[in-house]
C-alpha cells in the first residue's frame, strides 16, 4: 500500500507538469525564443493578451518576459546571498557558542519563523517598510527626476529583498545547523587537541565537512524564493526593470518577478490566451525548480563519504 501511494504521488507530479506544459505550449510556440526577451512593459503585453479576440485564430500572445525574469533573478540573488551570509553565522552561534538556555529558546523560534505565512511579512512590509523607503529614502527631488520613467512609491526591489531574506533565513538556519551538529565531534576535538583555536576549528572542520549540506541548504531556499508570489505581489511594484546604473535608485525602483506576476493576472485566466500565457511563466518557474531540487539533492550525495547523511 505505501508503495501504491508513493507512486499515485508520483503520478499526481507527472500529471501536473504535463498538464502545465500542454497548458503553457501555445505561448511558446507563439513567441519562440523571443518570450525570453526584453520589449515592451508586460503590464501593456499581458493587457493585450487579455483583450485578445473571442476568434481563437486571432489570439493575441505576444510577450517579452526578460522584465519579469530579470526581477526574479535580482529578487532571488541579493536574498539568498544576504540569507546566506546570516544563517551561516547564525548557525555557528548557535552550534558552537550560545549557552544551553539561548540554545533552548533561538532554535524553535528559528523552525516557528520558517513556518509564518508569506501574507504576513508582506503586510509587515506594507504596513512598515514600503512607507519607510517611499517617504524617508526616496526624496521629493528624486521621484519628480523620474517620474515620466517610473513611479517611486516604496514598493521597491529593496523591500522586496529585504522581506525575502527574512523568510529565507531560517529555512536556511535550521539545515546548517543539523549539518554543524552532524559532523563528528572527534573531528572537533582532534583539532581542538592540535592547538587550533575554536573559529579556526568550526570554520576549516566542521564548516568544511557541512559543504554540501550548506549547499543544499542554499538550494532549498532559493526554491522557495523563486517561487514567492503573494509576498512579492504585495511588496515589489509594478512591472519595471531596474537598472544598476542608476546607483542607489535601483534598489528603490519598483520590479514585478514571474510568480507575482501570476497573482496579479489570474482573475483573467479563463480567457484562454492568456491562461495559457500564465501557464508559461509556470512553467519556467516549475522547470527552475526542479533543477534546484535535483542540485540539492546532488550537492548532499559528498556527505555519504564521511557518513553525515
Amino acid at each position: 500500500m505505501l508503495g501504491a501511494l508513493a507512486c499515485l504521488v508520483l503520478l499526481l507530479i507527472g500529471t501536473m507538469v504535463a498538464m502545465v506544459l500542454y497548458t503553457a505550449w501555445p505561448s511558446f510556440r507563439s513567441n519562440g525564443l523571443a518570450w525570453f526577451g526584453a520589449g515592451a512593459p508586460n503590464q501593456g503585453q499581458l493587457d493585450d493578451i487579455f483583450n485578445s479576440p473571442a476568434n481563437p485564430a486571432a489570439y493575441q500572445y505576444e510577450l517579452r518576459a526578460w522584465p519579469m525574469i530579470w526581477g526574479t533573478l535580482l529578487t532571488t540573488a541579493g536574498a539568498v546571498a544576504a540569507a546566506l551570509t546570516i544563517s551561516l553565522l547564525s548557525a555557528i552561534f548557535i552550534v558552537e557558542f550560545a549557552p544551553p538556555r539561548i540554545k533552548r529558546v533561538i532554535e524553535p523560534v528559528v523552525r516557528l519563523l520558517a513556518a509564518v505565512p508569506s501574507v504576513v511579512y508582506g503586510l509587515v512590509g506594507v504596513l512598515v517598510l514600503v512607507p519607510f523607503v517611499g517617504n524617508l529614502l526616496v526624496s521629493e527631488r528624486r521621484k519628480a527626476e523620474v517620474q515620466y520613467v517610473v513611479q517611486l512609491t516604496g514598493d521597491s526591489l529593496l523591500v522586496a529583498v529585504l522581506i525575502l531574506t527574512f523568510m529565507i533565513t531560517p529555512i536556511m538556519v535550521a539545515i546548517m545547523v543539523d549539518a554543524l551538529r552532524a559532523v563528528p565531534r572527534s573531528w572537533m576535538e582532534g583539532s581542538a587537541a592540535l592547538g587550533v583555536n575554536r573559529w579556526r576549528t568550526i570554520w576549516k572542520i566542521g564548516v568544511r565537512a557541512a559543504r554540501p549540506a550548506i549547499v543544499a541548504g542554499v538550494v532549498l531556499a532559493t526554491a522557495r524564493a523563486i517561487g514567492e508570489a503573494i509576498m512579492l505581489a504585495m511588496v515589489s511594484g509594478s512591472w519595471f526593470a531596474p537598472n544598476p546604473l542608476d546607483g542607489f535608485t535601483f534598489l528603490v525602483e519598483p520590479t514585478r518577478p514571474l510568480a507575482a506576476s501570476i497573482v496579479f493576472y489570474l482573475e483573467g485566466r479563463t480567457v484562454p490566451p492568456l491562461g495559457q500565457t500564465l501557464a508559461a511563466i509556470a512553467a519556467v518557474l516549475l522547470i527552475s525548480s526542479l533543477f534546484l531540487s535535483l542540485a540539492g539533492w546532488a550537492a548532499k550525495q559528498p556527505l555519504k563519504r564521511y557518513g553525515i547523511v
